[in-house]
């Protein structure tokens, strides 16, 4: 570990890393990984999540040659110097802002998507002209050791390395001095890893959860509704940290809303034994199966412990105060809040930590926009959910326990660089009023200056 973390201090400090046609060469070479390596990824998250074909490449290798692409497109100018404006009393100066690299960034990744949110802080880590050292998640096994072969394979470790191992591993990391730290996980490990980070005054961008809510308004086309949360939701057997964790449902539409679900999930999923992915593991699936009220079940609840298999389970006439809604629940259980005020709701919200993602499915704007301006929120969407992570435009990060700091696309590259703050002035005036002896007619000038 200190071998290779010295190894990547070094070359970076080399220089080696900050031209255009480095940064370049490493995120293709990244994409080459991952486009001729597929079957073998696939075959990984396979095996350790039971994830099909479909969300595999859409969810986690698909998504990264986008944004690769993207990246690749757009590096050039997100790299450029940017001359900025001044004011009058800095008249004879030239401002700019330089974007460089920080250095050698510390980046560890969950078990939910083991490739796409360990490797998307890593393009932009490389575009910025960083090294980098990944730390995996060890409970998705097949995926963690798939990676650090792969990437060995593919990085010189004075630029990508990947350290694998559990929880004592992480700690270890943790006690050197890297230049940023990148964690996806719970709110609670990143508290612990903050406080280490603050030992060495090392920034972080911190990736959480929580529980996101959706709302469900009397207006909402519920056919649409039904199918955008289900897909939200049960994907990745709920493993995602934007899925739509609980309904708020208006009173008048519930039990439409609710038989819509239902068929939704018939529809979507025939066969959801064979058809959707699994929980990590028993200590996260016995944590999972322990939320279930049965006397609250509408739909599904049945689990196999051996397989690590959850029904796509409903949940009516919840409250506040149930277990269910006491933390994220990061499987594929839909609790149903009914509601008749949305005021009240708004009320409630406000008191409950601030969510990753909030969604409002309604067609009435007045509505949509008496939501979205009085909760805070990391992100959301309005008439669908989880897609806003898709967008490379966006900024994704979230706020308060849920996280903070933001990265894809642009604000990958500006997560990762340090932005240099120059102005260069000339010598051929050189006005007297800023120097001593301050006179009453200086302080005049300044005066008048400084409006």
């Amino acid at each position: 570990m200190q071998a290779v973390i010295t190894k990547q201090k070094a070359f970076f400090q080399s220089g080696a890393t900050r031209p255009y046609a480095f940064r370049r060469k490493q995120l293709l070479n990244l994409k080459t990984m991952l486009e001729t390596n597929e079957k073998r990824l696939m075959q990984a998250l396979k095996d350790d999540l039971h994830k099909s074909s479909f969300e595999a490449y859409s969810t986690e290798i698909g998504i990264l040659i986008h944004s690769i692409n993207h990246t690749l497109d757009n590096l050039k100018a997100w790299m450029k110097t940017e001359t900025v404006k001044r004011p009058l009393f800095l008249r004879f100066t030239k401002a700019t802002i330089r974007k460089e690299p920080k250095g050698t960034i510390l980046i560890i990744g969950p078990y939910n998507y083991p490739v796409q949110l360990l490797l998307e802080p890593l393009i932009g880590a490389l575009a910025a002209g960083n090294t980098a050292i990944l730390k995996p998640s060890e409970f998705t096994t097949n995926t963690e050791q798939t990676l650090k072969e792969l990437i060995t394979e593919t990085f010189d470790e004075t630029t990508v390395a990947v350290i694998t191992g559990g929880v004592e591993t992480a700690q270890k990391l943790l006690e050197y001095p890297f230049d940023h730290i990148f964690f996806t996980g719970s709110p609670r490990v990143g508290k612990i890893i903050y406080k280490k980070a603050a030992e060495h005054l090392t920034p972080v961008t911190l990736e959480l959860g929580g529980k996101s809510p959706c709302i469900v308004d009397k207006s909402a086309d519920l056919a649409i509704t039904a199918r955008r949360i289900v897909f939200g939701k049960f994907i990745n057997a709920g493993q995602t940290c934007i899925a739509p964790d609980y309904l708020l449902v208006d009173k008048a539409i519930k039990s439409d809303l609710l038989e819509k679900l239902k068929l939704t999930i018939k529809d979507f999923y025939p066969e959801p034994k064979a058809e959707l992915s699994r929980i990590v593991n028993e200590k996260h699936f016995d944590r999972i199966v322990d939320l279930i009220d049965n006397e609250k079940v509408v739909h599904g609840g049945s689990h196999d412990r051996k397989t690590r298999y959850i029904e796509p389970t409903i949940l009516d006439d919840i409250t506040h105060d149930d277990p269910i809604m006491q933390e994220e629940i990061f499987g594929p259980l839909l609790p149903i809040i009914t509601y008749t005020d949305i005021n009240q709701v708004i009320d409630t919200l406000k008191t409950k930590p601030r969510p990753l993602a909030l969604y409002v499915f309604s067609e009435d704007k007045t509505f949509t926009n008496r939501v979205i301006t009085n909760l805070t929120f990391g992100n959301g969407a309005i008439n669908d959910t989880i897609f806003q992570v898709t967008n490379p435009y966006l900024p994704f990060g979230g706020t308060g326990l849920s996280g903070f700091g933001n990265y894809h696309g642009k604000a990958s590259f500006d997560t990762f660089s340090h932005h240099k703050s120059l102005i260069d002035k000339s010598t051929r005036v050189d006005p007297p009023i800023a120097y001593p002896p301050y006179t009453k007619r200086k302080m005049t000038l300044i005066r008048r200056l400084l409006k």
